[in-house]
C-alpha cells in the first residue's frame, strides 16, 4: 500500500449532531493518531466524505434532517466502500438489523466510551502489510527475515535511513507492537505475548527493554512512536 492509501484508511469521519460528544469523539481521535473531520448532519457529510475520502465513517443513527441510515444507504448507493460504523442509542434487534441492512459494517452503543470505540476503529484501520517480509509505522520499519530496524525512510533498501541492530527480545518487543498499531497494550498483555507467561509481581522487565529500544530507535532526534500510558501499560503512535 502506498502512502497516499495509508493517509485515507487513517482517516475518520464523524458524523454527530452533539457538538460536545463530536469535538470529544475527534479528540479521541487525533491522539490516537487519526486525522478527523466532524460533520453534524447528513448532507455535510456527504460533502466531507467527496472532499477527505475517508476510511471510516462513524454515523449517528439520529441526525437532523436526513437520517444515519439514510446516509449510509446513500454511501452505498454510490458506490462508496469506507467502513461505516453506526452509533446507536438503543442496542434492540430491530436497530442492529436495520444498521446492516443499510449497509453498515459495525455498530457502538451509546453512552459513548473511548476505550471501546478506539479499539473498534483500530481494528477496522489496522495497516495492510502486502510485504508480509516488513512491517511499517511511520518512518519505522521492521525486517523480519533479518531481524533489523530502519529508521528515517519507507523502505529497507539505504535510501537514506540509518539501520538499527537489535537483540533478540527487542525485535520480539518491538514486533508485538507494531503489530498492533495505535493500540494501548497492557503490561499484562506484553507479557503474555512476548515473554510467554503472565503477569508476574512488581517485575519491570517491560520498563527495561522499551528503554532500551527508545535508545536506540529514538537516539538521534527522531520523534517519539513509543509512548507510556501512565497506569496502563504503552503504545505505538505517531504524535
Amino acid at each position: 500500500m502506498d502512502t497516499v492509501a495509508l493517509e485515507l484508511q487513517s482517516s475518520v469521519l464523524v458524523v454527530e449532531p452533539d457538538t460536545t460528544l463530536a469535538q470529544r469523539i475527534a479528540l479521541d481521535l487525533q491522539e490516537g493518531g487519526y486525522e478527523v473531520a466532524i460533520a453534524h448532519e447528513a448532507n455535510h457529510g456527504l460533502h466531507q466524505v467527496e472532499e477527505m475520502q475517508p476510511g471510516l465513517i462513524a454515523i449517528n443513527r439520529i441526525l437532523p434532517g436526513n437520517s444515519g441510515l439514510w446516509l449510509c444507504k446513500h454511501l452505498r448507493s454510490i458506490g462508496n466502500r469506507a467502513v461505516v460504523m453506526m452509533m446507536l442509542a438503543s442496542d434492540t434487534l430491530e436497530d442492529r438489523v436495520a444498521c446492516l441492512e443499510a449497509g453498515a459494517d459495525d455498530y457502538v452503543i451509546k453512552p459513548y466510551r473511548s476505550y471501546e470505540f478506539l479499539k473498534m476503529v483500530a481494528f477496522y484501520l489496522k495497516p495492510e502489510h502486502p510485504d508480509t517480509n516488513q512491517l511499517r509505522f511511520a518512518d519505522l520499519l521492521l525486517d523480519l527475515p533479518t531481524r533489523q530496524a530502519f529508521r528515517g525512510g519507507r523502505t529497507g533498501n539505504g535510501n537514506g535511513e540509518r539501520a538499527i541492530d537489535l537483540t533478540m527480545k527487542e525485535f520480539e518487543l518491538l514486533k508485538y507492537l507494531m503489530e498492533h498499531p495505535r493500540e494501548v497494550l497492557t503490561r499484562e498483555q506484553i507479557l503474555e505475548n512476548v515473554w510467554g507467561y503472565e503477569f508476574m509481581g512488581e517485575s519491570n522487565v517491560i520498563e527495561v527493554y522499551i528503554r532500551y529500544l527508545r535508545l536506540k530507535i529514538e537516539n538521534e532526534g527522531d520523534k517519539r512512536l513509543i509512548q507510556t500510558v501512565r497506569g496502563v501499560g504503552y503504545v505505538l503512535r505517531d504524535g
